[in-house]
């Protein structure tokens, strides 16, 4: 039967529907509590976990730096230590000097060996810092995705506020609490938004670390496969895009020529003009041959005087001719600057190897010509 009273328990009695409401309201809003304290814990977390890697990136970024300019002045030692064992060579031919400069030539190439080493573990570092990018582009996402789902519970519990509002704004004691607590989940909405709004200014801050990351990886992965003083690849990195050339060839059933080229007379002009003067004509011995060649064809610094390159649909007298345009560009910028190249077409299930081999052997044999 029902509660005949008067007062407070009538009117609670009298609207067990929506009292009803409320309580399952109230039960709502506790777990809503409960999912968006979890989901702060767990966006706490990852801001964390965000900055030790920036921290983490920060340093191995400054190391990188560091190694790299003590590579740089290292190479540069080096090559002065060489230019000066050359012309020691030159002034002095005896039996003790020439093995001098021999031992001085082997701990050269282990320096050089031992860069290039360097260098790789850079390349492997820079890519690293590659996929912190994007997993900062994921942390960035993920953010904006809590950031909507913050907004449309804010929506929600606004609406639904608002509704308890209305239907129990005059009934009793017991439904003020009620209004009281639907002003809470209207702070909590307030609240979510604040967050969102962070959350999305977070994930703008992690999307611009992302590019700067990105942006420092192509410089360091340029750093540690170029050589710092031409331009062309190194050996190391050099030999995987000409094995990538030979690949792309084969695949579009193409002609493929590899040149061996060889800078005549750069240790004279060590001697006579100096080791700046060297350096400039290795310079203009790339910018000529880039000018005669497709952009994404190699370039590699084999040895000291020594590049290789691939050049692809042509047929070896082409790739003759292409050459002689090379001379000829190099000699208007370098007076007296000459090249030996020798050529190879790629045959059918040759190796890089082979190939490399081949060209050598056809470089000596133009020399051989040329002197006779």
């Amino acid at each position: 039967m029902p509660n005949k009273g008067t007062g407070e328990e009538a009117t609670y009695e009298g609207h067990g529907g929506e009292a009803d409401v409320v309580l399952a309201r109230l039960a709502e809003v506790a777990a809503d509590r409960e999912d968006a304290a979890a989901d702060q814990s767990a966006s706490d977390e990852d801001q964390t976990a965000s900055d030790a890697d920036q921290t983490a990136s920060d340093v191995d970024r400054e190391l990188s730096a560091r190694d790299q300019e003590a590579s740089e002045r290292d190479q540069i030692a080096s090559d002065r230590d060489q230019a000066v064992s050359d012309r020691e060579l030159g002034d002095h031919p005896s039996e003790q000097t020439k093995a001098a400069h021999d031992e001085n030539l082997a701990e050269r190439k282990v320096g050089t060996d031992e860069r290039e080493e360097t260098g790789r573990t850079r390349a492997v570092a820079a890519e690293n810092r590659a996929l912190q990018a994007d997993r900062r582009d994921e942390t960035a996402w993920h953010r904006d995705v809590t950031a909507q789902a913050r907004d449309r519970a804010s929506e929600r519990r606004d609406r639904e506020s608002a509704k308890i509002e209305r239907k129990m704004g005059s009934r009793g004691t017991a439904l003020r609490t009620a209004l009281t607590h639907a002003a809470e989940v209207r702070a909590m909405a307030a609240n979510d938004r604040a967050r969102a709004a962070e959350d999305r200014a977070q994930a703008t801050a992690d999307r611009e670390r992302a590019a700067e990351e990105r942006a420092v990886t192509v410089a360091e992965l340029r750093q540690a496969h170029m050589d710092e003083l031409t331009g062309a690849f190194r050996r190391g990195s050099g030999e995987q895009a000409l094995q990538n050339e030979i690949e792309r060839a084969r695949r579009g059933n193409t002609t493929m020529v590899l040149a061996f080229v060889d800078v005549d007379g750069l240790r004279e002009v060590n001697n006579r003009d100096g080791h700046s003067a060297g350096d400039a004509l290795l310079r203009n011995v790339v910018l000529a041959i880039r000018s005669k060649i497709r952009s994404f064809e190699p370039i590699v610094r084999f040895g000291g005087d020594e590049f290789v390159c691939a050049v692809a649909g042509l047929d070896l007298d082409q790739a003759a001719n292409r050459f002689t345009e090379v001379q000829d560009s190099l000699a208007e910028n370098t007076a007296g600057a000459a090249l030996s190249v020798g050529l190879a077409e790629l045959r059918e299930e040759e190796t890089l190897a082979d190939l490399i081999e081949r060209a050598d052997a056809a470089l000596l044999e133009f020399r051989r010509g040329r002197s006779s």
